[in-house]
């Protein structure tokens, strides 16, 4: 589960580096949520994300990465993550849709991603959105300077279980940094006091995945979709953070909105 691999660390100067393109990222979550609505495609979604991040002197990250065709992911419903921009993908009233966006800019990765309503959606859907970004947060609070890894998912699987939810174990967190997915791997379960230990340097998303029914996963012929096995609603939130010098962690891609975590 845990990677022994070499971890890239950052001086502050670096993170503060990335916090442009981190920053970025997320005004552009800010921008697509208005946009967000029924009748509208993920296509245009995508196209709507892309011209943004470009008219910003960046490049969408996921465009042709390891032969993904559009520049953000738009995973609805039961599609867990890595879902692929289409016309005919039209959202309806009541769907959930997570889109992830990555950028580079002057070199850097900014990773994150929300999930939005869609008109009005049924309870499940809210509190399952709801305690999904609730779960990163409190992922986020588990990260303290020689603390492991494994605390991350710990954290999570206790505030999300005992809901009813669960938690996707296919898909995990990753280093950031001038890569896309540097180490270490970041596991949204696991146990308290194992894996790696935070030091200082280190940039990470922590991006939960969580199902209202089975945790397990499926791929579509695409060979990018991940859908639930049994169909039923996946979340999504992610942010990208940094450890600082003096060991404080700073979240890097926080939005423009005062309520935007």
């Amino acid at each position: 589960m845990f990677s022994k691999k070499q971890i890239p660390l950052k001086s502050d100067q670096e993170i503060q580096a990335m916090l442009a393109s981190c920053r970025l990222a997320a005004r552009t979550l800010d921008m697509i949520e208005k946009e967000i609505q029924t009748g509208v495609s993920t296509l245009k979604i995508n196209d709507l994300c892309h011209q943004f991040i470009c008219d910003h002197k960046a490049i969408p990250a996921p465009l042709n990465y390891k032969g993904f065709p559009k520049s953000v992911c738009t995973s609805v419903n039961d599609v867990v993550c890595h879902g692929i921009p289409s016309k005919d993908d039209v959202l309806e009233n009541g769907d959930i849709i997570n889109v992830d966006v990555t950028t580079i800019l002057d070199g850097y990765h900014g990773d994150t991603s929300r999930t939005f309503f869609v008109g009005e959606v049924v309870p499940q859907a809210k509190k399952l959105v709801d305690a999904t970004k609730e779960s990163m947060m409190r992922g986020i609070a588990a990260v303290k300077v020689g603390g492991r890894i494994g605390d991350i998912g710990a954290a999570i699987q206790a505030y999300i279980e005992p809901l009813g939810f669960s938690v996707v174990r296919e898909f995990v967190g990753h280093g950031i940094g001038k890569g896309f997915h540097e180490e270490p791997q970041i596991p949204h379960y696991g146990k308290a006091g194992v894996g790696t230990r935070f030091t200082k340097g280190m940039t990470f998303t922590i991006e939960p995945m969580v199902n209202v029914g089975d945790w397990r996963c499926a791929i579509l012929e695409d060979d990018w979709t991940a859908v639930t096995v049994d169909g039923r609603l996946s979340a999504q939130f992610e942010h990208t953070i940094g450890i600082l010098e003096d060991g404080s962690v700073q979240i890097l891609t926080l939005g423009d909105a005062p309520d935007v975590c």
